[in-house]
């Protein structure tokens, strides 16, 4: 009876140790969060998403008026099939004078060839080399009329190119896998550029930021395995965790910290990665255990 007594006594003592031990750190869960904004102005069309839906990375989720857009992009098209058929005009000037360039060299050399032959004049030859002579200059006074021309092709090409930059933006792609976190705009409604659309986030694996005591540093490294330990129902549920982060300068403790005798505190923020199995969100609290 008396072995009975003191096992139990023993047990007893060994449970009350074990329930008064103190987590290593305390903190909370968080992830990164990205705020998809309008890069276009107008009235969206759709938008295919909703809170808690998990989005791929480059998927098409919505789409913002690009009507405007394409009538502008189809008037420079217009403008620039204009300019063209001023150049093609210009150059077939540019065709005929060469043309009748060639012609005037042959008869630049009948002539001289008849000069030689004392059967031509030398007023003869003197016409036929500035007839030669104004025909080279009519040749560069029409180039120099072409080169504005497709100047001006270029200028259009470049806004073609700004509208279809415009119009690809209008479109709404996701950036990065992750879970909807919050949608700020619905369809039919007018956004404007920089207008956030809804906010994002990879909560596949989770970051638990906590905060050490010095003396607690030489305890733990980057890469060091740990276990985090959150509240549930009945008992407290265990996840490994791994330690991506350690902060090289002490700060005070944050406000987040109850009692203000331990935000005065100086200490380290670690961050731990944990993968989350669908159990873990934004803002809950967790433990740090290094044993």
């Amino acid at each position: 009876m008396k072995k009975m007594i003191i096992a139990l006594i023993i047990v007893s003592l060994a449970a009350c140790s074990k329930s008064n031990e103190k987590a290593d750190g305390y903190g909370n869960f968080e992830a990164t969060e990205v705020t998809i904004s309008a890069e276009a102005n107008g009235k969206i069309e759709f938008l295919n998403l909703e809170e808690g839906e998990v989005l791929e990375p480059n998927a098409s989720v919505g789409l913002i008026d690009t009507i405007q857009l394409y009538l502008n992009k189809q008037q420079m098209l217009a403008s620039k099939t204009t300019i063209f058929s001023k150049s093609r005009n210009v150059q077939s000037q540019t065709t005929i004078l060469q043309e009748q360039l060639k012609t005037t060299l042959i008869e630049q050399k009948r002539i001289q060839n008849m000069f030689a032959e004392n059967a031509a004049t030398k007023r003869q030859v003197d016409e036929v080399e500035g007839k030669m002579n104004v025909l080279k200059e009519q040749i560069k006074s029409v180039a120099t009329q072409n080169a504005p021309i497709l100047n001006e092709a270029k200028s259009i090409d470049v806004q073609i190119q700004k509208i279809n930059d415009q119009i690809q933006k209008s479109k709404i792609t996701n950036p990065i896998k992750g879970t909807v976190l919050a949608k700020y705009v619905e369809p039919n409604e007018i956004t404007a550029f920089g207008k956030p659309l809804y906010k994002i986030a990879d909560i596949s694996e989770m970051t638990l930021r906590v905060y050490v005591s010095e003396t607690q540093l030489s305890k733990i490294k980057v890469g060091q395995q740990v276990n985090v330990k959150i509240d549930t129902d009945t008992e407290m549920k265990s996840y490994p965790g791994t330690i991506s982060w350690i902060a090289s300068t002490a700060e005070f403790t944050p406000k987040i910290i109850q009692t203000k005798e331990e935000r005065v505190n100086l200490v380290y923020a670690v961050k731990i990665d944990v993968k989350n199995d669908g159990g873990l969100k934004i803002g809950m609290p967790a433990e740090m255990w290094i044993k």
